[in-house]
C-alpha cells in the first residue's frame, strides 16, 4: 500500500506503509539513543547535577532569590520580595530512594537536553513528504518549538519552582507549631521535576494552538473572546504560586504566562489568515 511520496533530488519514490513505519522506528531509535547517552552523562556527573542544579533552590544564594530581592528594592517595595530559605535536610524513607531518584533525574536531564535533537529527528522524518515551499516554515517551527521548551524549563526552574517550594515548605495550617514539615527527598525530586517539565510543556502552547488552528478546532476570535477569562485564571495561578502578597512578585509570574497567551492568539490569527489566502 502506498503511503506518501518522498521527495528526493533524483526522483519521487513512494514508500509503503511498512517502510514508512520502519523509517519512523529508526528516527525514534536515534532519538532514544541520544537521550540515553545524555542521561548516562548526567548520571555520572551526579555531584554537579544535584549539588549545583537540583539542590540550587535550597541555597540562600540561589540566583533567583538574589535577583528577586534586588528587584524588590529597585521597585520600591523593600524586602517584600526577599525570601528566606528554610534550612532543611531532605529525608529518605527507603534504601532505594536515592538510587531510583538519581536515575529519574538523569533520565529527565537527558530528555530536556535531547529535546531539540528529538525535534530534529522528527523534522528529518517529515521533510521528504513536504513541498519545497513548506521546508523553510517547518525548519522555523522546529527552532521555535525547541526555544519555547527550553525557555519554559528555565521559567519553571528559576521562578515557578523556587516560589512554589518556599511557599509550600513554610505554609502552616495553624500557629501552634504542632505540625512540622520534614520534607523527603522523594517529594522534593517529584516536585522540582514535575513543575519544571510541566512548565516546559505549557510553553509549547503556541505550537499546540498552531495545530489546533490548522484543524479549525480553535480560532483567534474564540481566544480573544475568552481573553478576560484567561487573564483571571493566570492571575489566580500567579497568586497561588507566589509566596508574598505584593503585586510585583505576582506579576513576575503572571506576565510571561499572559504573553504566552497573546503569542498563541497571534499564531492562531496568522494560521487562519494564511488558510484564507490559500483558499482564494
Amino acid at each position: 500500500m502506498a503511503f506518501f511520496k518522498q521527495n528526493t533530488n533524483n526522483k519521487d519514490a513512494e514508500m509503503s506503509f511498512l517502510q514508512h513505519l520502519e523509517a519512523f522506528r529508526w528516527h525514534l531509535v536515534k532519538s532514544a539513543a541520544v537521550v540515553a547517552v545524555l542521561a548516562v552523562l548526567a548520571f555520572v556527573f551526579n555531584d554537579f547535577l544535584f549539588d549545583t542544579i537540583i539542590f540550587g533552590p535550597l541555597q540562600q544564594h540561589f540566583i533567583s532569590y538574589r535577583a528577586l530581592c534586588a528587584l524588590g528594592y529597585k521597585v520600591g517595595v523593600g524586602d517584600a520580595m526577599c525570601m528566606t530559605v528554610k534550612a532543611t535536610h531532605l529525608q529518605t524513607l527507603s534504601a532505594s530512594e536515592q538510587f531510583f531518584n538519581h536515575m529519574w533525574i538523569a533520565m529527565v536531564s537527558g530528555l530536556i537536553l535531547g529535546f531539540p535533537y528529538i525535534l530534529w529527528e522528527l523534522w528529518k522524518f517529515v521533510k521528504p513528504a513536504l513541498k519545497d515551499k513548506e521546508v523553510g516554515p517547518v525548519k522555523v517551527f522546529i527552532l521555535i518549538a525547541s526555544v519555547l521548551f527550553l525557555i519554559g524549563i528555565a521559567f519553571g526552574y528559576f521562578l515557578l519552582f523556587p516560589m512554589s517550594y518556599n511557599f509550600l515548605i513554610n505554609y502552616k495550617v495553624s500557629s501552634s507549631g504542632i505540625v512540622q514539615t520534614n520534607n523527603t527527598f522523594d517529594d522534593y525530586i517529584s516536585l522540582i521535576s514535575t513543575m519544571t517539565l510541566v512548565s516546559g510543556i505549557i510553553f509549547e502552547m503556541p505550537i499546540l494552538v498552531y495545530f489546533l488552528s490548522r484543524m479549525t478546532l480553535i480560532t483567534p476570535a474564540f481566544m480573544r473572546k475568552y481573553r478576560k477569562h484567561a487573564v483571571i485564571i493566570i492571575l489566580i495561578a500567579a497568586a497561588i504560586i507566589t509566596p508574598s502578597p505584593d503585586v510585583t512578585s505576582q506579576m513576575i509570574v503572571a506576565i510571561p504566562m499572559y504573553l504566552l497567551y497573546e503569542l498563541s492568539v497571534f499564531v492562531s490569527a496568522w494560521v487562519v489568515k494564511k488558510q484564507n489566502n490559500n483558499e482564494k
